[in-house]
């Protein structure tokens, strides 16, 4: 038994933050009903190509989910919500501002008739505010929450290899969800939940804003280096080859200097002699790092950080994390079916001898519509003539 078994999810979702959220509840066992657009489907199904003819973004995010194809403007659509949502949990939308009020499917439209029922809504900016109808993508948040003026080179700022403002936004609307099912299991009410991509993305720069409290000079952009410790980040090897590195405390600093420079005295230079100094100093001390580095190959560099027992990591790109020792020995590839073919997904994090995560088919478009409708009543002529008035 998993622990959402026997909780039914409904989602009109698109893009990444609802459909990441979504995906981590049918994880967990959850029954999770994806409505999408006839024909069309979630947008993201036509981002690219690239696994198996499938798209990148959607089959990470959307396994494990049954895809329901509905017209939610049709006038039929209304009462095919409605019965679906007398058999829901949960309902999460991360349509455009307003949207889903529009369709009546607001917590306060549909609190009298489903009282149990929680209503997550997530979005760029939030329900109200000046900024509430603004549309919101993963980058403008990115923009808006000040990771961009952290990110990057001294140059120009960069934005993150991944959509981390949808991501983050998705996993508080997952978190708040857990949080409201033990609620309701207590009070026996559903709640409303509203998450905003910008206050998601504000959280995780809690660092950067504290360290320019009240005014302060802000952490600089350093590429691939902290910004504030030092030395942690990459460093070329003699081999030309990429090393990175991290110090986090002055004991770690005198070893470093002992073992992988084996230059004793340059612990006690007055020039290195805290963290603060040392990433003030960061260019004194990366040539002399760089000048020892550049006789050893990056295997015999890491040979020392080991030996000193420095943190350090190769920097793999996607093809070398496919191949990963570690995710290898501890067995965290799954198959999961498409319509395409199977392809290997990733165990959700964190393991326990309790459950095994649901590691489900990829829906295609539409596949569950019929046996979805069936359940709630449609018979087979039914659902031919909502197919005929293409409202499915």
């Amino acid at each position: 038994m998993r622990p959402l078994d026997g909780i039914t999810v409904i989602t009109l979702e698109h893009a990444i933050a609802a459909p990441f959220c979504t995906r981590q509840l049918a994880d967990l066992g959850a029954r999770v009903i994806k409505v999408e657009r006839p024909g069309v489907g979630d947008f993201a199904r036509a981002y690219d190509e690239r696994v198996h003819g499938l798209a990148s973004h959607f089959v990470w995010v959307n396994r494990s989910k049954e895809s329901l194809t509905l017209d939610v403007k049709h006038e039929e659509a209304h009462a095919v919500l409605r019965k679906l949502l007398a058999k829901a949990d949960v309902l999460v939308q991360n349509l455009a501002p307003g949207a889903a009020a529009r369709l009546g499917l607001s917590y306060e439209a549909l609190k009298e008739e489903f009282p149990g029922l929680i209503v997550c809504n997530i979005s760029g900016y939030g329900e109200d505010g000046p900024y509430r109808d603004r549309k919101a993508y993963d980058l403008l948040i990115q923009s808006e929450s000040g990771f961009l003026s952290v990110t990057g080179s001294q140059e120009e700022p960069a934005k993150a290899g991944c959509s981390i403002a949808d991501i983050s936004a998705g996993m508080y609307a997952y978190t708040n969800i857990l949080a409201a099912l033990i609620q309701r299991g207590k009070t026996g009410k559903g709640c409303s939940i509203d998450v905003s991509m910008l206050e998601s993305m504000v959280e995780w720069m809690g660092y950067p804003l504290y360290y320019a409290f009240e005014g302060a000079t802000p952490p600089p952009r350093a590429g691939a280096a902290h910004a504030t410790i030092y030395p942690y980040g990459p460093f070329r090897s003699g081999d030309g080859k990429t090393v990175m590195l991290g110090l986090q405390n002055e004991r770690e600093w005198v070893v470093f200097c002992e073992k992988v420079l084996r230059q004793p005295e340059l612990a006690r230079d007055p020039r290195f002699a805290s963290n603060s100094a040392r990433t003030a100093a960061r260019e004194e001390l990366c040539k002399v790092i760089l000048e020892v580095f550049s006789t050893l190959s990056a295997e015999q560099v890491t040979q020392r950080l080991d030996e000193a027992q420095i943190a350090n990591a190769r920097m793999n790109d996607m093809h070398e994390v496919w191949e990963h020792p570690q995710l290898k020995a501890r067995e965290r590839w799954r198959s999961v079916d498409t319509a395409e073919g199977p392809i290997p997904a990733l165990l959700p994090p964190g393991s326990t001898n309790c459950w095994e995560p649901r590691m489900d088919a990829i829906p295609a478009l539409g596949a569950h519509t019929s046996s979805i409708l069936s359940e709630l009543g449609y018979d087979e002529s039914a659902i031919k003539k909502l197919q005929q008035e293409k409202a499915i």
